[in-house]
């Protein structure tokens, strides 16, 4: 795991070992694997080896063996990377897996010596601060007047980990999330959670990680839930995966929404009694996609909704282009994340779609500033708020 403040030295790191013997710059990183398109923003966007995977290993590895000196000339080779995960996807060595942990590692030490990049230190300090709990800066919400707003009980078999941007951002989507969620019947509640801590990973700031995830652990405990089901990508991720490399033990199930509506039509439990007749291109999460490799569920759903069109990007599943927002890229770099993200707007009119949806509420706000400001023309909708607009239907068995 990550364990940089407690290692006896950066050596002890097993992914950081992997930058020392591992990659031969091959360049696979480079393009989509077999189909030689556009895969790394970052590479794209500064043209120089460094901005590669391949070149942020060879920095490790030169940090590591006192070949470079730690200046705050590296900052954007460290920090200037949304961590999407395409390097990881393309790459065919033995670390492939491994790349994006190495790159988190990396970001540790530099915080360590040379601090985070720009305004990335505020992800931390706001989450920090017992008004707000949260990287937006926002009054914490322990989400008590939703619990009865929807009649929410105070133990459950579900917790619905609603999420920092959900909460605190795209409040359309936790809404919709909790009228489905209530439509299908399903047991849940809501506990007073704090942020999930993606954030501070992202961004090399762990100190203080790993006391939130226990904090947030100890909350869906006392709520009695035996599963949880989170409408976010990235705490999906953090939740089924980082808790996991910070040894923190939990016994509940974790599901994505889109998850758990797939096992509601598969079951047969839910119909869907209406149409949505609109053309739609779907939009694969990071986080959702290349880091947890769930891809053709969305797309299940998608297509069991009556009437809806869906039609692919040229880059998609695996191959798709990051929206730009993640690895601390928005808040560091806030016009690069949204160039980037128009990147994905540009392809997505080439499909001649009219909405353009996608399943985590952070690809859903970079992807709608971007659309905002450069006239894309879309109508911006996560799945959940596509079903929130269906008439379903309860079948009981």
């Amino acid at each position: 795991m990550t364990e940089s403040k407690t290692a006896k030295s950066p050596f002890d790191n097993e992914f950081l070992q992997m930058a020392l013997d591992r990659c031969i710059k091959c360049s696979t990183c480079k393009y989509s694997y077999k189909e030689f398109q556009k895969s790394c923003p970052s590479g794209e966007n500064f043209l120089f080896e460094s901005f590669w995977a391949s070149g942020r290993i060879r920095t490790a590895r030169g940090l590591l063996l006192g070949d470079l000196d730690w200046t705050d000339d590296l900052k954007d080779v460290i920090f200037a990377c949304p961590t999407c995960g395409a390097c990881m996807d393309a790459c065919q060595a033995p670390h492939a897996d491994y790349i994006v942990d190495i790159i988190e590692s990396l970001r540790e030490l530099a915080v360590e010596h040379i601090g985070p990049a720009e305004n990335q230190e505020k992800l931390v300090e706001r989450t920090l601060d017992p008004e707000l709990w949260n990287p937006y800066g926002e009054k914490h919400s322990n989400n008590e007047e939703l619990k009865k707003e929807y009649n929410l009980p105070d133990k459950a078999e579900w917790v619905y980990f609603i999420g920092c941007t959900s909460n605190y951002r795209q409040t359309s989507l936790r809404d919709a999330t909790l009228r489905f969620l209530k439509k299908v019947g399903l047991d849940f509640t809501l506990i007073d959670e704090r942020c999930c801590t993606s954030p501070m990973i992202r961004t090399g700031q762990t100190k203080n990680s790993k006391e939130f995830m226990q904090y947030n652990v100890e909350q869906i405990n006392k709520a009695g839930a035996s599963k949880v089901i989170t409408s976010c990508a990235g705490c999906y991720r953090t939740l089924k995966k980082d808790f996991e490399k910070f040894r923190v033990e939990y016994d509940f199930q974790v599901f994505h929404t889109a998850e758990l509506v797939k096992n509601l039509l598969d079951e047969g439990k839910i119909k869907f009694n209406s149409e949505y007749n609109k053309t739609i291109t779907y939009h694969d999460p990071c986080h959702l996609g290349r880091h947890m490799g769930i891809y053709e569920i969305p797309r299940e759903v998608y297509k069991s909704i009556p009437g809806i069109k869906l039609v692919e990007m040229q880059r998609n599943r695996n191959h798709s282009w990051c929206c730009g927002a993640g690895g601390g890229v928005k808040i560091g770099y806030p016009d690069w994340a949204v160039d980037i993200a128009n990147e994905r707007i540009e392809e997505a009119k080439e499909t001649g779609a009219e909405i353009l949806t996608s399943t985590c509420p952070f690809c859903k706000t970079n992807l709608s500033d971007a659309n905002e400001k450069y006239n894309g023309g879309f109508e911006i909708f996560d799945l959940i708020e596509i079903l929130d607009k269906l008439e379903i239907k309860l079948i009981k068995n």
